[in-house]
């Protein structure tokens, strides 16, 4: 149906072009390291699917020809009210990404979305969808899939504000190291994602989960958690992971049904993201973002919503 598409959002500290159903990035990854594999498979399986703008700062995508997936040649280049900035406040990043659905349907004719979204892209979708409703748009959210979102926080986020230490990571080295270059990338930053991506800032009574009651009620909702790392003795807070978020946070078993009344969860051993698996020397389809597996579940779930 033409009116009917996907949308895929990616998270924190992403930097995504805007593509179409007919026209994507013509140098390097045709949707970026986030979302080129989910796209592909997506428009594999007959779906009319979009990628939302992101970047790590305020103003447009600009054209990532260094560093891990590069990506150039796009198509269209959205104004800064139309692009998440991937880095800031989670409520303004959803206010445009708000904008970006609404542009959809007054210039793509898009009625309907199936949302599918990466990391933080799950709170940014989270708070889009809840402006959307407040606005009485006629846009319909069908289904909402994340993948690695952190639905009640993430070890990195704790440690940057300072409410666990190095200890969280049980003497793995990897996330030790995850740990601290996440701080000291958060310390660049001004204040935003890097230190709402927390529990302390997303859960309890007054946390931001708690003005999500209601928006999702009427929308089926999967929620994939990653896996591929564990720890000797079994499940904590934090562990296992995918590299960034638990499965606990992915599966948001905190999160009250008054938030997530229409849940599905699943899991699967492997990392965040493409950027984990090469971090650790490991292929790319280790990751959920680019494993055929997972990318099949994502699509089921659409197709059943």
């Amino acid at each position: 149906m033409a009116s009917r598409a996907v949308v895929i959002v990616s998270g924190g500290d992403a930097v995504s072009p805007f593509t179409t159903p007919d026209a994507a990035c013509t140098i390097g990854l045709a949707a970026g390291n986030t979302d080129t594999a989910l796209r592909q498979h997506l428009l594999a399986r007959g779906h009319r699917v979009f990628t939302s703008p992101a970047m790590n700062a305020r103003g447009p995508v600009v054209d990532q020809l260094e560093g891990f997936g590069p990506f150039g040649g796009m198509p269209i280049v959205l104004p800064e009210h139309l692009t998440v900035n991937s880095t800031g406040d989670i409520d303004l990043a959803g206010e445009h990404l708000a904008r970006f659905l609404t542009y959809l349907h007054t210039d793509h004719g898009v009625d309907t979305l199936d949302i599918v979204a990466h990391s933080m892209g799950g709170l940014f979708s989270r708070s889009a969808i809840r402006l959307l409703q407040l606005m009485q748009s006629p846009l319909r959210v069908r289904s909402l899939t994340t993948l690695g979102t952190p639905w009640q926080g993430s070890v990195v986020g704790d440690y940057t504000i300072g409410d666990v230490d190095l200890s969280a990571a049980v003497g793995d080295a990897f996330l030790e190291r995850v740990l601290t270059e996440f701080q000291a990338r958060a310390a660049s930053l001004p204040v935003g994602a890097a230190q709402e991506v927390t529990g302390r800032y997303l859960t309890g009574d007054a946390g931001w989960n708690a003005f999500q009651a209601g928006v999702l009620d009427d929308i089926p909702v999967t929620l994939i958690g990653g896996s591929y790392f564990t720890a000797e003795g079994g499940a904590t807070k934090y562990w296992p992971h995918d590299g960034l978020v638990s499965v606990a946070s992915a599966h948001a078993v905190d999160v009250p049904a008054a938030v997530l009344p229409n849940r599905t969860t699943l899991t699967f051993p492997r990392t965040h993201s493409i950027f984990i698996s090469d971090a650790v020397g490991a292929e790319w389809d280790t990751a959920m973002t680019w494993d055929t597996e997972v990318l099949d579940v994502v699509a089921d779930a659409i197709a059943s919503a």
